[in-house]
């Protein structure tokens, strides 16, 4: 496909990809610099593209491959699993011992909303941020594999409508 070709069908296809990311950030903005990112990295990577392959399945698969590396370093950079005798309550991580009050803030409105989880749903996905794989979890919890992931994309979900109205780039809640 040539460049002209495949610029064309990356243009026809802006409209379905901003609700997609609009989907997946349930936020504006947020959609539009995810829909910008895949935009980029598509261009980037045209020569990668095999001809006969679903175009508009090549290009939303960058798209919420973009949104789930983007989200698990979010996640990693604020919490990790404790391992106390409650196992998986969420503490700060502990980087360089300066933690401004707006940083204290944002990690004890995730450790709420993260306590709130029934415990089905919390251990499985607190086990995912601590950095376990999916097939790990599934056996360390004796459960299908299936059965884990629906848990964990059911935890995010919680977790990003809870979280809905916290903008963290203002570091402070919207009245």
């Amino acid at each position: 496909m040539n460049t002209t070709t495949f610029q064309e069908r990356l243009v026809k296809l802006q409209d379905n990809l901003l609700s997609f990311a609009f989907m997946l950030t349930s936020n504006k903005e947020d959609a539009y610099d995810l829909l910008q990112d895949t935009t980029l990295k598509a261009l980037d990577n045209q020569d990668k593209y095999q001809p006969g392959t679903n175009f508009k399945g090549w290009v939303f698969t960058i798209m919420r491959n973009i949104f789930i590396n983007h989200y698990r370093r979010m996640v990693r950079s604020v919490v990790v699993a404790d391992q106390s005798d409650d196992l998986y309550l969420l503490n700060i991580a502990r980087d360089d011992g300066d933690s401004s009050p707006e940083q204290t803030f944002a990690v004890k409105e995730i450790t709420r909303v993260l306590r709130s989880f029934p415990d089905d749903y919390r251990e499985p996905f607190t086990m995912l941020v601590a950095g376990y794989h999916y097939g790990e979890i599934a056996k360390k919890m004796h459960l299908p594999l299936g059965t884990i992931k629906s848990r964990i994309y059911y935890a995010r979900q919680y977790l990003q409508k809870a979280l809905a109205d916290y903008n963290p780039t203002l570091r402070r809640r919207k009245r």
